[in-house]
């Protein structure tokens, strides 16, 4: 007995000896961890003391926050750091530090950082998520292609109103009955970019068209959920497991296969002299460029340029137009002087034209104020410093991720009067005529700025005038308020809401 019971306690002894190692293992460890991280905190801009592993997840209640960011202000003034995990971001706050960063050092911080999930989805192709020679080539391509898409008979403002035309036809096939906007508005801006990409618009009964509306919305806002931020950190594991981050996958393929098809059609009519849409524009240039070693035009850059339209020029003018009409409805003095304005310039039968916009100073300052009031892309996307740099004087190094916070300059108290209000006198002066802001970048600004930028206000505009020509928008009976609450998201979106459209 008592040698069982020494035996008994030796064993007890060696699992406590073992248990203590572990611990002191971990701690050791985790005080590595800490002082690695304090190292690491000595050559970055100051902000919130980092935990091993999580960083300041739980302070930022895992995810970068607009208001949570804006507190922080308070405590680190304009230029801070944050840790997503073991990833420092530094962040810009206010209008002095997003332009110092954005557009003073724009080619300083003109990178962009692959997140796991896009990484595998879109790899180092297109414009939006590649970085230095690919994305120089791709990007002034891509610019020079939207620039020429004033010129020739088919002109992006025809295909834009051929789109207001239909959408125009859709609204008033509900008689002013009650319907929700979002699907109808979403087809005609998804035509449009289907037209200058392709060369044809779909119908409203395609499948496969309704598939790529469903791709292009399922691709935009998976990042942003849960899935999303789990295939981030844990990639390896992920791409192997089942989920909904697999459906996101096979939508993306099958964008990628609708694109691959139009290719090999647009190949079998291809004129080099006679070019009708971006497909047509991207084959002469391959063709041109075929033997000079430093091209990267090729077939797969084609295919996700193509996508990386797609996706960026759907869902975030679709977003900014359903703003516009939920506007309209929570403020209709508004709308009402809108349309006295249109009354009063345009002829009734007159189509509308993004120059116009110069006769109608109140209707533009709408837009603009929806645009800056919306802000649709909360927080901006992320950046990466190519070379080493200074924002403000604050020193910032090489491969340092960047975020200017394009919220805290849209919303920036020293540069509009009343910025937590939709107020389009923000875009007028004492005589009623229309002024911008410097600190209007909801398309942020520099080498990074949307591409699309003046395609998205040329359609916004078109779209939105033509509608509230032909249409007063109600609220449902008995609802006094629409719901001006934001889905969070990669995009922000209004909660889904119905309508009348009533012909005028």
């Amino acid at each position: 007995v008592l040698q069982g019971e020494r035996k008994l306690i030796k064993q007890h002894s060696e699992m406590l000896g073992i248990t203590e190692v572990s611990v002191c293992l971990i701690v050791f460890l985790l005080i590595a961890q800490f002082l690695k991280l304090q190292w690491r905190c000595s050559r970055l801009p100051p902000g919130p003391t980092p935990l091993p592993i999580i960083g300041n997840l739980l302070l930022l209640d895992f995810k970068l926050h607009r208001d949570n960011l804006v507190k922080l202000t308070n405590i680190y003034g304009n230029i801070y750091t944050v840790w997503m995990g073991e990833t420092p971001i530094v962040i810009l706050n206010g209008f002095q530090a997003v332009k110092d960063g954005v557009v003073s050092h724009s080619e300083e911080i003109s990178g962009r950082p692959l997140s796991p999930f896009y990484r595998d989805m879109m790899g180092n192709k297109g414009i939006f998520l590649t970085s230095g020679h690919t994305w120089k080539q791709q990007r002034r391509f891509v610019m020079t292609f939207l620039r020429s898409l004033a010129l020739g008979k088919r002109t992006l403002e025809h295909r834009i109103q051929e789109e207001a035309r239909h959408m125009v036809e859709v609204f008033a096939s509900h008689k002013g009955k009650l319907f929700d906007p979002h699907i109808h508005m979403i087809h005609a801006i998804a035509n449009v970019i289907c037209s200058v990409s392709f060369g044809h618009r779909f119908s409203s009964e395609d499948d496969s068209f309704n598939r790529l509306i469903k791709a292009i919305s399922s691709v935009v806002y998976f990042n942003a959920t849960t899935w999303g931020r789990l295939y981030d950190v844990f990639p390896w594991v992920m791409h192997y497991l089942p989920g909904p981050h697999q459906k996101v996958f096979a939508y993306n393929d099958f964008m990628h296969n609708l694109v691959r098809n139009e290719i090999r059609s647009h190949e079998e009519r291809w004129k080099a002299d006679d070019p009708q849409d971006f497909i047509d524009l991207y084959l002469d240039q391959i063709a041109k460029t075929k033997d000079d070693p430093t091209s990267t035009f090729n077939e797969d850059n084609m295919v996700q340029s193509v996508v990386d339209l797609l996706v960026g020029g759907t869902e975030t003018t679709t977003t900014s137009l359903c703003w516009a009409l939920l506007y309209m409805l929570q403020y209709p003095d508004i709308q009402e002087k809108v349309q006295k304005e249109l009354e009063t310039v345009l002829e009734p039968s007159q189509l509308i034209y993004y120059e116009d916009r110069n006769k109608l100073p109140y209707t533009n300052a709408v837009i603009h104020e929806t645009l800056r009031y919306s802000n649709i892309t909360a927080v901006g996307t992320f950046r990466q410093c190519v070379k080493d740099t200074a924002v403000l004087g604050v020193p910032i190094e090489k491969n340092t991720i960047v975020l200017p916070n394009l919220h805290s300059v849209v919303f920036d108290s020293e540069h509009w009067e009343t910025p937590g209000k939709f107020n389009p006198n923000h875009f007028l002066d004492s005589d009623g005529n229309f002024v911008n802001n410097e600190a209007f970048f909801p398309f942020s600004a520099g080498h990074r700025v949307c591409l699309g930028e003046q395609m998205a206000k040329t359609e916004l505009f078109i779209f939105f005038v033509t509608l509230l020509r032909a249409f007063t928008f109600q609220l449902p009976e008995g609802v006094k308020e629409a719901n001006m609450d934001y889905i969070l998201g990669v995009i922000l979106q209004p909660h889904p809401y119905k309508l009348h459209a009533i012909p005028r």
